[in-house]
């Protein structure tokens, strides 16, 4: 039995704490707000975020801190990726050598361009830093809903360890090195979600899905692999399997707020209207400020930038991103 400490009480927290807690582990619940733990506390579900999944007796909710990190096997970080650094930084002085510190958001910080595990091993320097991450989302996986995503860690042994504590008939994990590639597939797939979003919003079909889809992964594989990512990775779970998810499913709030924006509200209103934290808006100026570092054309995401931050019509996006200079598919590929 392992000793874990959920850092976040989120839709996500608490799905991945009915994951081990079924598995049979000794589960800790941190927040920072008081009403929310009394809440859980009260009722065993999160009303707000997880309607419907109650979570068992057994589990322990705080807003302790110290409590929830000192002498734990694990620490999943489940707060959003914008508060990520702040919490990382409060938890440092109870986190002990080596203890394995799993990052299950999905972001890269706007003014650093750094992604949430090197956050943690920049403020936690004693932290084994890994990820838990694909196509997954909380309600499905909080009502038993078979899923299957990657821990990615710098060590096989780190990545093991997560798979064996996680892994379950419903919930199966693969491993992966490629930590930078994981991670990078899962911020930036939000920023196509959005547009794929914005799609739905305006309208559209599905032609138009899939091109958005098969286009934005070809975006993201562009600026990783040019990072030193692996090819495979982006093919993979992390990448095209939770671009899939995040651009098709109804429980995905980027999708959502990019509905929002389609049908003509802006970045701020469709925020508000969603109620919950949208990563994609959040990455997406880190997305374009990587690419222009790297020297990487990302039309999507810089026509997803713009409706975001410059006011312009979703609908005027797309048709620029319809009428760009004609060019190859694959330009690697030779005629004969």
């Amino acid at each position: 039995m392992a000793k874990a400490g959920i850092i976040g009480a989120g839709s996500w927290g608490c799905a991945l704490a009915s994951v081990l807690d079924k598995n049979g582990h000794q589960v800790t619940i941190w927040s920072i707000m008081e009403q929310e733990v009394a809440m859980l506390k009260e009722k065993h579900e999160h009303t707000d975020k997880l309607p419907g999944v109650k979570l068992s007796d057994k589990i322990t909710f705080t807003t302790d801190l110290k409590e929830a990190v000192t002498g734990l096997d694990l620490l999943v970080l489940a707060v959003p990726s914008a508060f990520t650094r702040d919490t990382a930084k409060k938890m440092a002085p109870y986190v002990g050598k080596g203890q394995v510190v799993i990052s299950v958001a999905k972001g890269i910080e706007e003014k650093t361009l750094m992604t949430l595990t090197e956050i943690i091993e920049e403020e936690i320097p004693d932290a084994d830093a890994a990820v838990l991450c694909g196509p997954s989302h909380a309600e499905e996986v909080g009502r038993g809903l078979p899923t299957t995503l990657v821990a990615g860690a710098k060590s096989k042994k780190t990545a093991e360890y997560i798979q064996s504590v996680f892994m379950n008939e419903v919930f199966r994990v693969y491993t992966s090195p490629d930590v930078l590639g994981m991670e990078l597939g899962g911020a930036l797939k939000n920023v196509i979600a959005l547009a794929a979003g914005m799609a739905d919003g305006l309208g559209y079909g599905d032609n138009t899905k899939a091109a958005l889809i098969t286009r934005g992964i070809a975006e993201i594989a562009r600026l990783a692999v040019c990072m030193g990512a692996n090819p495979d990775t982006l093919n993979g779970l992390t990448g095209i399997g939770d671009l899939i998810v995040t651009c098709a499913s109804r429980h995905s709030r980027n999708r959502r707020a990019g509905m929002l924006m389609g049908q003509g509200y802006t970045m701020e209103q469709a925020m508000n209207e969603v109620k919950m934290v949208v990563e994609g808006v959040y990455s997406a100026k880190a997305a374009i400020a990587l690419g222009q570092k790297y020297q990487v054309s990302m039309p999507i995401i810089e026509q997803v930038n713009q409706v975001l931050f410059e006011n312009k019509p979703a609908k005027e996006a797309v048709t620029e991103l319809m009428l760009r200079d004609k060019r190859s598919e694959y330009t690697a590929m030779e005629w004969e």
